[in-house]
């Protein structure tokens, strides 16, 4: 069932499956939507939940949201659906960017029943020396170029770099999302995990080097009593690359 609702000037489409299961809500990573998680919105189906499943704010079928957010402003999409359909003891689970929504949610929220955590973002990356010099090295000739072509066609110049060196993620989006991506992948999570009372669960691809093992482990040691479970040759999408096992570990979480 396809139902809508209005979080700081943002559209947010969302899906409820039937039933009256134990509600779970599913988060997708960035650049995804509701579709990605299908599969695991049969597995929760399955196991006898009831299925909240969320387009977040410039994916799938809900708009780029009215400013630059961050996942205070994405959290705050949770807490809105939470609220709207009265939804009790929610349990959570958010791949990737939809894990940095879970981390954050759950560290304030004491009523989460359980948090699945699949490849989960929250962790700022490391960076390199080289990275700092690509970064300062750009504000430079972004600077030169304002003073060489003005700012409008200094702009679009530079929007053209970014899409082709940038990540797929960054290429694929709106300039608005551009800067959201920026803005939260730039978030560091860790302060919040150790304030999660939620029974969590971490599956993790070994092979992911979108947010690498070491992430998880990090995870493992600061979430209080959180568990890991991580798949060998399976990367970023640890529930596509090896779906019979993420279903059989998801289905002994959930109804245990």
């Amino acid at each position: 069932m396809d139902r809508h609702i209005t979080v700081n000037g943002a559209t947010v489409h969302y899906t409820v499956s039937e039933g009256d299961g134990k509600p779970i809500v599913l988060m997708h990573g960035w650049g995804c939507n509701t579709t990605t998680l299908a599969s695991i919105e049969k597995v929760a189906v399955d196991a006898g939940c009831k299925v909240y499943n969320i387009d977040f704010p410039g994916h799938g079928e809900s708009p780029d949201p009215p400013a630059v957010w961050g996942v205070e402003e994405y959290t705050q999409v949770l807490e809105k659906i939470v609220d709207a359909e009265a939804i009790s003891r929610p349990s959570l689970l958010g791949h990737s960017f939809g894990g940095r929504v879970g981390i954050l949610y759950s560290s304030r929220h004491d009523d989460v029943d359980k948090l699945i955590l699949v490849d989960a973002a929250g962790i700022k990356p490391r960076r390199s020396a080289k990275y700092y010099v690509k970064v300062y090295s750009f504000k430079a000739w972004k600077k030169l170029l304002y003073m060489l072509m003005g700012k409008e066609k200094a702009e679009k110049k530079l929007d053209a770099y970014r899409a082709k060196a940038g990540s797929s993620d960054y290429a694929g989006a709106s300039p608005r999302m551009r800067a959201i991506l920026s803005k939260v992948v730039n978030e560091d999570l860790k302060h919040r995990m150790p304030h999660i009372k939620a029974s969590t669960l971490l599956i993790w691809g070994e092979n992911d080097t979108a947010t690498p093992l070491s992430d998880a482990k990090y995870m493992e040691r600061n979430i209080p009593g959180a568990g890991l479970v991580s798949f060998p040759g399976c990367g970023h999408y640890s529930f596509l690359d090896n779906p019979y096992q993420f279903a059989a570990v998801l289905r002994s979480f959930l109804t245990s």
